[in-house]
């Protein structure tokens, strides 16, 4: 685990320089601050900047395209959670990448899911146009963006604030156009349709791009501006005056410590991914210490479902555990979930759900039970059961990927196809249908029982077949393929789970959509 933490900081720290130095030296000489110098200006002093998509794409383009060139997170601005979207403009100028609309469009799910102001920092060239295919068209490109914008403002009615601090060109100007104020920073912003190129060749007009679309023209002629700023620093202290603006969030319950510290989870999981632990050696270093209440602990132990709290908000726990474990009805394997254990959970999401409790799930699963006597207790009805309670919830659920999420069992542990409001993985985390192993047995096993039955060798040419398809499931299995391709927010240090789990209950509770739903009904 400590190699893996150690790997995935080294990494972490190369995207996060973004386009490196120089780029930031041009930044700076252009008057502005770079995306994350702007955050670090926004956000409230010594808090944490949940960061989200770090990952996405660094294995693509050659390395060209760090962070997607867009920075977003959840951070505290006032004292109150809100999300945050900056464009990276050392990174090919803020341009758009395909990816880039993915997180943005994550950025603003959970802003919707969440119901938390959002902070938009353009600094853009607009679309990165040898990829425009990837960006432009289709349900989920760019439009998508301006669809949630408009979502926000007239039916969920989030906070949207955009700070213009650079270019904002063609389509991607009505992000800004399309939220509730706009702020631009006088010399160094400009918003318009059509740059000063193009609109000399579309039109034939010459003009610089301070007349065409700088901030005296869009604060005082066309009023499409609110606010103007004279530098970065001023823009960013309006920003956290609009945001004060809002209604007070409530103060943050006080929770116990946990029982045990935090850097015992370096030590918790085995360096075989395949042998057990005790998952509650990771419970007790993560919740609050007292006040723990395992639901049916002797009925079908392979999952563990708890009340608990965490940093004083009470949450329903539900995990894997791992391991050969004795029961009254027979021994169990952890990690796979059995027609009592998907029952049982379908029975406690749903209590969680009459109670509005927050549900936490620790994934650590391997898949459903199969064979003849599995299929004859209807594992089938339990396992569509459980899903089924889990993605028709619509309490909070917030899921730490720890080990294995593997088959069906990742989708009813709350897979990321079921909108979770937060998805987090540790450094260790195998997210895939199956393990190499698996599958090499399922896609080569009868081969390899005929050329045993016959006596025969492997040949070369299958061995090298298997050896490809072993190290293929390594390299889809890593935690880091998956978040480059967003199938969690965020990887974390495993020291940090408290932390970050702790922020991302707190800014699912800030405005509670339940609580939404009850006053609209009650009128």
């Amino acid at each position: 685990m400590r190699a893996l933490v150690e790997s995935l900081h080294d990494l972490e720290d190369k995207l996060r320089a973004g386009g490196g130095p120089v780029k930031v030296e041009k930044q700076h000489r252009d008057g502005k601050l770079t995306a994350r110098e702007r955050i670090a200006g926004l956000i409230d002093p010594g808090t944490l900047f949940l960061e989200t998509g770090l990952l996405i794409a660094y294995d693509r383009y050659d390395g060209q395209a760090p962070g997607a060139g867009v920075v977003t997170g959840l951070a505290k601005i006032e004292g109150r959670p809100a999300v945050i979207v900056a464009n990276d403009a050392t990174v090919k100028a803020g341009a758009w990448w395909p990816e880039t609309i993915h997180k943005i469009l994550r950025a603003q799910e959970i802003a919707m899911r969440n119901r938390i102001p959002i902070v938009y920092l353009v600094d853009s060239a607009g679309v990165n146009l040898p990829y425009q295919d990837g960006i432009f068209p289709g349900q989920y490109g760019a439009a998508r963006i301006f669809y949630y914008n408009s979502l926000m403002r007239r039916s969920l009615r989030v906070p949207q604030i955009s700070a213009v601090m650079g270019p904002c060109i063609a389509g991607g100007a009505y992000l800004p156009a399309l939220s509730d104020v706009i702020i631009m920073v006088e010399g160094t912003s400009f918003m318009g349709l059509g740059g000063p190129n193009l609109v000399k060749g579309a039109v034939g007009q010459t003009i610089d791009a301070e007349s065409l679309g700088g901030a005296a023209m869009h604060t005082t002629v066309s009023g499409v501006a609110h606010y103007s700023s004279k530098d970065d620093s001023s823009c960013l202290r309006t920003i956290r005056q609009k945001i004060r603006e809002l209604d007070a969030p409530s103060p943050a319950p006080k929770g116990n410590s946990p029982a045990q510290p935090a850097e015992g989870l370096y030590d918790v999981l085995p360096a075989d991914h395949r042998k057990p632990y005790d998952i509650e050696a990771v419970i007790e270093r993560i919740f609050d210490a007292g006040d723990y209440l395992e639901f049916q602990p002797e009925y079908a132990p392979e999952l563990l479902c708890a009340n608990t709290f965490l940093s004083g908000r009470a949450v329903g726990l539900i995990a894997n555990r791992r391991g050969f474990l004795k029961t009254k009805s027979g021994p169990r394997v952890g990690g796979i979930v059995y027609t009592e254990s998907a029952r049982k959970v379908a029975y406690f999401v749903e209590m969680a759900e009459r109670h509005n409790l927050p549900l936490i799930y620790l994934q650590d699963v391997s898949g459903f039970m199969v064979g003849a006597e599995a299929e004859s207790e209807a594992i089938i009805r339990a396992g569509a059961d459980m899903v089924e309670t889990m993605a028709c919830a619509t309490v909070p659920k917030i899921v730490l990927t720890l080990n294995h999420a593997s088959g069906a069992g990742y989708y009813a542990m709350a897979g990321q196809g079921f909108d979770p409001h937060f998805t987090f993985s540790w450094p260790t985390a195998r997210i895939g249908v199956m393990e190499g192993d698996s599958a090499i047995q399922a896609v080569f096993g009868p081969e390899l029982d005929k050329l045993k039955a016959r006596g025969e060798p492997v040949p070369d040419e299958l061995q090298q077949k298997i050896q490809k398809t072993r190290a293929d499931y390594e390299r889809w299995l890593d935690a880091r393929y998956a978040a480059a391709r967003g199938h969690c927010d965020a990887i974390i240090d495993p020291i940090q789970s408290r932390r970050v789990l702790s922020f991302a209950l707190e800014a699912t509770c800030a405005a509670n959509p339940r609580r939404h739903l009850a006053l609209e009904t009650l009128g």
